[in-house]
């Protein structure tokens, strides 16, 4: 799991350390975070270009969760409502968990 801020929507803080300690301090994160990265548009990220030709998700707030499978196919997308340890993505998680590749 890792964490990927994005100032896509405008409200992300000027350096990634305060991103981090902002997150770490606000939500509790305590998971890696990768440096301020594009999520959508012509200036995404290849990960997240490659997750919308592969599912069509792009995301459209902060707080995302894709999961991507043991074959590195997208198995699931989930918007900023879905809480991290939402009965339906961990469960997700699980079955991927349980599979052998």
């Amino acid at each position: 799991m890792i964490a990927v801020p994005s100032d896509d929507f405008n409200q992300e803080l000027d350096t990634d350390e305060a991103v981090k300690a902002f997150c770490e301090l606000t939500y509790g994160i305590d998971m890696p975070m990768s440096t301020t990265t594009s999520v959508k548009g012509n200036q995404a990220h290849p990960f997240f270009k490659d997750v919308k030709a592969l599912s069509g998700f792009v995301p459209k707030w902060n707080f995302n969760k894709i999961l991507i499978g043991g074959d590195g196919k997208v198995v699931g997308t989930w918007g900023s409502t879905t809480k991290p340890m939402a009965a339906k993505l961990t469960k997700a998680i699980e079955n991927e968990l349980s599979k052998t590749h």
